[in-house]
């Protein structure tokens, strides 16, 4: 191979690398956007308040318990699982959660709740 052939070779290569950047930018951004599609809430049909637990109201324990919550297409919950948040508080806004009822979707979802308790509710 002459070292023209040599140079020829590696501005192909650089051409190639930089289309498939390129082109992995481009798929990361389209995936972003669908993403930020897909994280708009779905609409609330249905909120059940918590019941504050009386243990927590006599300790004063307050605060905000963060829920991942899945919804089926017909807007019923399926699962809730607890992201953070005080134990005692988590139990009674899981309990409630799966109560709720949200409107109808295209498919199965995913939604994020934060649930607070303050002492007075």
């Amino acid at each position: 191979m002459s070292v023209g052939q040599i140079g020829k070779l590696r501005r192909t290569l650089r051409r190639a690398g930089v289309r498939l950047a390129q082109s992995f930018a481009w798929a990361l951004v389209m995936a972003l956007a669908v993403a930020a599609t897909a994280a708009e809430q779905r609409a609330i049909k249905l909120r059940v308040s918590p019941v504050y637990p009386e243990i927590a109201k006599r300790l004063r324990v307050t605060g905000v318990v963060r829920l991942e919550v899945t919804v089926d297409a017909d807007g019923k919950v399926t699962d809730v699982k607890t992201v953070s948040g005080n134990h005692m508080l988590s139990m009674a806004a899981e309990e409630a959660v799966h109560r709720w009822k949200f409107a109808p979707g295209s498919s199965e979802s995913t939604e994020d709740l934060d649930i607070n308790f303050e002492l007075g509710q």
